[in-house]
Order: C-alpha cells, then sequence, then structure tokens
C-alpha cells in the first residue's frame, strides 16, 4: 500500500485498519512458523504497512 493511499484514509478508519492489519500480520507469523508461507517476503510487506499506517495516523494526531 502506497503512502498516498494511507493518507486519504480518516484518522478513525486508518485506527480500525491497523488493528485488523496487526492481527492479519500476527495471524500470519502464526501460520508462517507451523508450515512455510509460498511468499515469506509477505510478512515483511505487512510489517512495513503497518508502520506507514501508525506514521500517518501519528501524523494525524499531532
Amino acid at each position: 500500500m502506497k503512502i498516498a493511499e494511507i493518507r486519504q484514509i480518516p484518522a478513525n478508519e486508518l485506527a480500525e485498519r491497523i488493528e485488523a492489519e496487526v492481527a492479519k500480520y500476527n495471524q500470519m507469523v502464526l501460520n508462517h512458523s507451523i508450515s512455510p508461507l509460498e511468499n515469506p517476503a509477505q510478512i515483511k510487506a505487512a510489517r512495513r504497512d503497518i508502520a506507514k499506517m501508525k506514521t500517518v495516523l501519528r501524523e494525524l494526531n499531532k
């Protein structure tokens, strides 16, 4: 997800989206520990998307 797309999301929806993405990320990591994912780079991408969303949310709350 690009930063420009994230900036267009309202703050309250962004907070909900972060919670959903974190849950999805945690499930992905758990699944990967049990049986390897086809594309383990998805974990890295998900972690970075969460960081981008948290950064934008912090900017909006200033």
